[in-house]
């Protein structure tokens, strides 16, 4: 096992295998076993929603007794809570919202579960809190006045961030984006929609992201695409991965197990960063994946360790194939370095460039004679894949 922070979802390991279609195909586990069989498999972190832990409308002794029971096992086991959510999607006082809803009193109900959860995540030593918006969304357009329905979410997501500017905590708060699935359209659907809500809020600086493999891919998005644009805009608190096989359901595969591809050029952005150097993503490799059905239990764990050797043979690979000096060249040839150059020069005027003759002395002909060569650059990240 490599040196790589590894953190798995509660949820991941400890779903029975229900679906819409079926009832369970193996018991629920014990989160907190499920916190020492993780330890043991040589992850280095774990996360949860709030009823991962104690189910829906616990007392406080149930729900305190969940809690102490994961934080006891984390402890003893040196695993560590690296992010909580909230489960607000399940109990079907939700099904038309929770921050978004058209009943207000669901909508304050909602945030104050969330509320709590952030009290929760503080507790544990958390650094992220994330929230995704499961049944933030509709299936009519005309079933919400939709400015209200994103002036409802601002708000509930910018009063979660005041909250832990007002209590001290050390927290930061990553949206999950998905496009669809359980509602038919879900609100903040893509990277690029949650970072333009996340501009307009009062406090907006400890907001940003946790996107996942599938739910960019189930839209026919770039994943790796998307953490560029993520990190490029200061914004990636965190990331979600599994496995996805295109635009269909979630299917929350293990990582590598869908689009093998896409799975190498993220962990080579991961690992090796952009070519031309920028901002890194220094938080765990989170996996947010569901072992298949025809798994019991030994097939649970066999599945989460296949999360791990699968991230670890991508990440060598990836550290090969940009250590190679034919992947370097290729490189150059391409012009990936010249595309680090700025496009102005510095301190270059307006009335500058549009007097300098050379640009509209190109040789327009030859230049788009060009052979960038990308082609052969993309069978030498296929050689080191599977060479």
């Amino acid at each position: 096992m490599s040196d790589i922070k590894y953190s798995f979802g509660l949820w991941t390991v400890g779903w029975p295998a229900n679906d819409p279609f079926g009832t369970a195909t193996r018991p629920e586990l014990d989160p907190a076993e499920s916190v020492r069989k993780l330890a043991d498999l040589g992850a280095w972190g774990f996360t949860y929603h709030d009823n991962d832990v104690f189910p829906f409308g616990a007392s406080e002794a149930d729900r305190q007794a969940g809690i102490d029971s994961v934080k006891k096992a984390a402890q003893e086991s040196g695993l560590v809570c690296e992010m909580v959510t909230t489960n607000t999607f399940s109990h079907p006082i939700f099904k038309d919202g929770a921050f978004t809803s058209n009943s207000r009193d669901v909508r304050r109900f909602g945030l104050k579960k969330v509320l709590r959860s952030v009290d929760n995540a503080a507790e544990m030593g958390a650094s992220t809190f994330v929230m995704w918006g499961g049944r933030e969304g509709t299936e009519y357009d005309n079933s919400k006045d939709l400015h209200s329905a994103h002036a409802r979410y601002a708000e509930g997501i910018d009063t979660v961030a005041a909250y832990i500017k007002a209590k001290g905590y050390d927290l930061r708060i990553g949206l999950e984006p998905k496009p669809n699935e359980p509602r038919g359209d879900i609100f903040l659907p893509t990277i690029g929609h949650a970072i333009a809500l996340i501009n307009t809020l009062d406090n907006g600086d400890i907001v940003g992201l946790n996107p996942e493999t599938g739910h960019e891919q189930m839209a026919g998005l770039n994943y790796t695409h998307g953490l560029a644009l993520a990190l490029y805009c200061g914004k990636l608190f965190h990331i979600d991965l599994n496995g996805q096989h295109g635009p269909r359901y979630d299917q929350d595969l293990v990582f590598g197990h869908g689009d093998l591809l896409s799975a190498f050029f993220t962990v080579d952005l991961l690992e090796n960063g952009f070519p031309n150097g920028g901002p890194r993503y220094e938080g765990p490799r989170h996996f947010d994946y569901k072992p298949s059905r025809t798994e019991y239990l030994d097939g649970v764990w066999e599945s989460a360790k296949a999360n791990m050797a699968t991230y670890d043979m991508l990440a060598a690979k990836a550290k090969a194939y940009r250590e190679d000096p034919e992947v370097q060249a290729a490189f150059q040839h391409a012009g990936i370095f010249e595309l680090g150059e700025s496009t102005l020069g510095a301190g270059e005027s307006f009335d500058a460039f549009l007097a300098d003759e050379s640009v509209d002395g190109i040789d327009v002909d030859a230049t788009a004679e060009r052979d960038y060569g990308l082609v052969k650059l993309h069978q030498l990240a296929l050689k080191h894949l599977i060479g």
